[in-house]
């Protein structure tokens, strides 16, 4: 694995979706219960318990999303004994509508971190071909179809999925089709950290196939830590949609 961390692929205006994308990851992720409590990794079972509470409201749940009915019982109170309260929630739950919500949600900094860094690296440029609002419309989109595209391997599941690399997935997808040739800086674990210009198509190739290989054993591992299904429906969704409007954009 390689971490991107610039590319030489100049824009023609300043990328403010992909900005503002990042800016809501970051206040949300401030939101949530265990935002602060996890920097030293001191989260107790109260803050355990209202972090699910929140992620069972905000987030995906395959169950829910394939069934298009949410739970009947959720967490509901803080920690007692070292196990959480469950009862009826008190809020009307939208399946689809939390395919969206979900993407804005973390489970921890270097979850969060790492996401927005592919987005930084990757983002703005996908943003100056497609335009703005059809960028954000694209991003939207290919969040929904990662997420669906997991719950699909995961259609009993009851876990909650969150993050963003779904949606950023279907970035990398979209950039790999635009600018395959344009150099990325990367880092290369092998070389001792030493960055190393790359040209797009190695480093988004290398990516996607790791994911690809991934998911055949996590997609079938219930409440797997990352869905890599994901990533690849994201990834995949992202290339098509550049493969038929990015050329025209």
């Amino acid at each position: 694995m390689v971490i991107p961390i610039h590319d030489r692929n100049p824009v023609g205006r300043t990328p403010v979706v992909t900005y503002v994308l990042i800016a809501v990851n970051v206040v949300v992720f401030l939101l949530q219960p265990i935002a602060f409590s996890s920097v030293g990794g001191g989260v107790n079972n109260a803050q355990a318990c209202r972090q699910e509470a929140f992620f069972q409201r905000w987030g995906a749940v395959p169950e829910e999303l394939l069934s298009n009915d949410p739970a009947d019982l959720v967490v509901v109170a803080p920690a007692a004994n070292g196990q959480c309260f469950l009862g009826r929630p008190d809020y009307d739950k939208q399946p689809f509508v939390s395919a969206i919500t979900a993407m804005f949600l973390h489970g921890g900094w270097l979850h969060l971190l790492g996401n927005l860094l592919f987005l930084f690296v990757f983002g703005n440029n996908v943003e100056d071909r497609l335009g703005r609002l059809r960028y954000l419309l694209c991003y939207l989109g290919w969040g929904v179809v990662a997420t669906y595209g997991f719950a699909l391997t995961q259609a009993s599941s009851e876990s909650v999925v969150v993050g963003a690399s779904g949606a950023i997935a279907g970035v990398l997808g979209a950039y790999l089709v635009l600018f395959p040739k344009a150099r990325v800086i990367s880092l290369v674990p092998f070389l001792f950290f030493l960055p190393v210009p790359l040209p797009a198509w190695i480093v988004l190739g290398v990516w996607f196939g790791l994911q690809a290989v991934y998911s055949a054993g996590a997609s079938v591992t219930e409440g797997a830590a990352v869905a890599y299904v994901a990533h690849v429906a994201g990834f995949v969704a992202g290339f098509l949609t550049a493969k038929l409007i990015g050329r025209k954009a």
